[in-house]
């Protein structure tokens, strides 16, 4: 891998022309993002590497996957092993060695997972490691200086996110909070550029919870900043799915159309297709790499369990249509061992096709647009992939959350 070690490999700001659109299809917009690791193309997945590694993956899996920019988790890497270390051997992408873009996350969503061990306020969040009970500091000026450490290409704002559920009280103030650190975040950034040099990317962040007039009013708000591009938090954190597409398009019929918008933390398919059909560009979900080691495993009709008893003895690829390096390798009846006896190389052939079922769901749509063929296209997708059950997945959601909570101390 060509690896970037120094800021002075980078792209000059000058030479950056962010954001521009290639094609146009309804609402479903194909892209460039020009970052200074490279070129990303729209619509776009980012595969989460939470501590600076997408789990059992290494970056020459990312690249035969098709990956173009992967996230990592500014909350982890503060923790462990420290901005400090990862500024020492150049930045995130330099310590895990993969050559691409970066976007980091400001901390503020794991912090929102971390609600019984933190506060807020004007001055930003205080909260608690989960590794030892540790206190730390986040403000949205320690935010910007901890990406700026970890040479990302794309810093996120730090702001607010509450859950499905919360009180109409808890979504105002984190909206309100959410705007108030916004020109803050701003701020930072820039003297950070004036004093590195370092020509990245800040997104702002839209909230709003679950009224559509909050949404609106913050999308308003994020429109008129000078930010580089719009994402979309507070969603997918336990809502119905059509709640999150009302939501989702009423905010974006407010957002610019000349910046990308970003939707967090949505990665299942037929999400995909239907966000990008909305006019979403970019995205990012643990999703599925998650379920991979679990056993479950996307098809053209849907999501299945190679662990299954039915999968034991046959002799074919999880997807005959797929070109990823298990498919093209192995039979269902080897992963079936794999996952039965628990052997580590499972999890490894699950996430790589999961992933690269999603790489494939990506540029499928990229290409649907430029030939303006998206809403067949989507449509031909939905009528053969049937979605997970969603009571099962809030339930697995929330054995999850407790199975975590539990480990946290």
């Amino acid at each position: 891998l060509g690896i970037i070690g120094s800021m002075s490999d980078l792209v000059s700001p000058a030479s950056l022309s962010f954001f521009s659109v290639d094609g146009i299809d309804g609402h479903a917009r194909a892209g460039q993002l020009r970052l200074p690791r490279g070129v990303v193309l729209t619509p776009a997945f980012m595969p989460v590497g939470t501590q600076a590694t997408v789990k059992s993956l290494d970056p020459n899996d990312l690249r035969t996957i098709g990956a173009q920019i992967v996230l990592a988790n500014t909350y982890h890497l503060m923790l462990r092993p420290g901005a400090e270390l990862i500024e020492q051997f150049g930045g995130v992408s330099h310590f895990m060695r993969w050559d691409g873009p970066i976007l980091t996350d400001s901390g503020g969503f794991q912090v929102f997972s971390l609600a019984d061990n933190r506060r807020l306020s004007d001055a930003g969040v205080t909260f608690h490691s989960h590794l030892d009970g540790s206190r730390h500091e986040l403000s949205p000026e320690r935010a910007m200086g901890l990406q700026a450490q970890f040479g990302s290409d794309i810093s996120m704002a730090l702001d607010v996110c509450v859950g499905y559920g919360a009180s109409e009280q808890e979504q105002i103030d984190a909206m309100r909070l959410t705007h108030a650190w916004l020109p803050r975040n701003i701020a930072a950034f820039e003297r950070l550029v004036e004093e590195t040099g370092h020509p990245g990317a800040l997104f702002g962040i839209c909230q709003g919870g679950f009224d559509g007039g909050r949404r609106r009013e913050s999308a308003r708000f994020l429109a008129d900043m000078e930010v580089s591009g719009c994402a979309i938090g507070g969603l997918s954190v336990g809502e119905p799915k059509q709640v999150m597409a009302d939501m989702l398009e009423l905010t974006l019929d407010e957002l610019p159309p000349g910046k990308p918008r970003y939707l967090m933390g949505v990665g299942s398919p037929e999400d995909l297709w239907n966000a990008v059909a909305l006019g979403v560009d970019m995205f990012d979900c643990v999703l599925p790499t998650r379920v991979a080691r679990r056993g479950a495993v996307y098809t053209p009709a849907g999501r299945i369990s190679v662990g299954a008893a039915r999968y034991r003895s046959l002799d074919g690829p999880i997807d005959a249509t797929c070109d990823c390096y298990t498919c093209r390798t192995f039979s269902v009846a080897y992963l079936n061992h794999l996952f039965r006896a628990k052997e580590l190389l499972g999890y490894r052939l699950a996430t790589i096709h999961n992933l690269r079922f999603i790489q494939r769901q990506i540029e499928a749509m990229r290409e649907s647009i430029l030939t303006a063929s998206f809403a067949n296209a989507r449509a031909s997708f939905l009528a053969a992939y049937q979605s997970a059950d969603q009571d099962v997945a809030a339930d697995q959601r929330e054995k999850f959350r407790q199975r975590r909570a539990a480990r946290r101390w």
